[in-house]
């Protein structure tokens, strides 16, 4: 085929091409350059809405990302606020009706008070307070029989051998019936069921046991109740966390009997009766740090927001004054100083200086640098602690009465 003939048809197509063209157009009733116009409208259209449906993807990615990022940072930020307190609480106390009762108690030779001593397995302290006789025992419902036999006998007036271990028997039985209806109870305000029996007698044991100065039932449901509330927030597993804070402290009801720390005797005790290992590992670590999930943290947040509330725990006097004199001593330890006092239980610190050596405008630093210092070397302090630095100038002049 030469050029001439392809020329031909290839003008011969054009003019088709034009002729359906128009042809169209006459159907249609629009141009070509209309047809365009619309068919970009309509893409345009497509595009937008598509722009949309990913912007919405991602806005829903990004808030589930941020919520994440958001309770990691709750949670970090919580862990930072842990205060421990030591106090232990290991006697009981009765009162007697007067001084020869504690003959009466200690027995011919010392038999009544050794009976009485191996019936309860605790320690009796008969010293020179007035009309008082110590019941001590690590073990809060061994010493709770105790002292529950003790009063019963002195009320009774018949001391001896053959009758302290009748009423320690009965007193036994008794407290057994209480424990049980003690951890039913505990059990019931936390609102988990279908606990082994014997989890729930040693949940009723909380109710003789006392740490840091808490009653071990009143802190074990304030715990729940923080936990389930944090958890509900955080949309975290709220049974799991309610069963998790109910027996994070379940090795305390054993604690006087077996070695090791609590939290790991506690998850022994919890898998020996048959607690799934989801909520042992939940409460496993609530003193070590060791969090396999979210759920974990809030336990141990719970644990120590009710720990560290104020009023919750007892604080041992030695180590409440240990703490003023050494509040004491770093506010003296600043040049400048004369003195320092401890005021309000140990919340504020006043501090003398010398007038001379610290000026007016030097005052505000020091009150910061103090703190600063407090904030680093004092643990365990409750609050906040207020530094109070004191600057006095003092002017003295002498009149003299004239003389003839």
């Amino acid at each position: 085929m030469d050029l001439n003939q392809k020329s031909t048809k290839e003008n011969s197509l054009d003019e088709l091409k034009k002729q359906y063209r128009q042809k169209l157009e006459r159907l249609s009733g629009i141009s070509c350059e209309e047809a365009k116009e619309l068919l970009l409208a309509e893409l345009d259209k497509d595009l937008v809405e598509e722009k949309a449906l990913r912007i919405r993807k991602m806005e829903e990615q990004l808030g589930q990302e941020s919520d994440k990022k958001a309770r990691e940072l709750l949670l970090s930020s919580l862990q930072r606020v842990a205060t421990e307190h030591v106090a232990e609480v290991t006697t009981s106390t009765v009162k007697l009706p007067d001084e020869e009762m504690k003959g009466r108690i200690i027995g011919k030779e010392g038999r009544n008070i050794k009976a009485l001593e191996a019936a309860c397995g605790v320690n009796l302290v008969i010293d020179d307070t007035p009309r008082i006789v110590t019941v001590s025992s690590f073990d809060p419902v061994r010493r709770e029989v105790a002292r529950i036999a003790l009063e019963r006998l002195v009320a009774d007036g018949r001391i001896q051998p053959s009758r302290i271990e009748e009423v320690v028997k009965k007193v036994k039985e008794e407290i057994d019936g209480i424990i049980r209806e003690a951890g039913e109870d505990l059990a019931f305000r936390a609102g988990v069921v279908d606990l082994p029996v014997d989890i729930i007698n040693l949940l009723g044991r909380f109710k003789f046991r006392t740490s840091y100065g808490q009653n071990m039932v009143e802190h074990t449901l304030e715990v729940v109740n923080i936990g389930r509330v944090l958890a509900a927030e955080l949309k975290a597993d709220v049974e799991l966390v309610k069963k998790a804070c109910l027996l994070h402290d379940i090795g305390k009801a054993v604690s006087a009997e077996v070695e090791g720390p609590h939290d790991q005797v506690g998850a022994e005790i919890a898998r020996r009766y048959g607690i799934s290992e989801e909520v042992v590992k939940t409460f496993e670590g609530h003193h070590t740090g060791n969090f396999p999930n979210q759920e974990a943290i809030i336990v141990y947040l719970a644990d120590t927001i009710s720990g560290a509330r104020p009023g919750a725990r007892q604080e041992d006097y030695d180590a409440y004054l240990n703490r003023v004199k050494e509040l004491e001593n770093i506010a003296k330890s600043f040049p400048g100083v004369e003195d320092a006092y401890a005021i309000s239980a140990g919340r504020e610190v006043r501090v003398i200086v010398r007038p001379e050596e610290i000026l007016e405008s030097e005052m505000v630093n020091l009150a910061h640098e103090i703190s600063l210092k407090i904030h680093r070397e004092l643990k365990n302090f409750p609050g906040q602690i207020k530094v109070n630095v004191i600057r006095e100038t003092r002017a003295a002049a002498y009149a003299t009465a004239e003389t003839d």
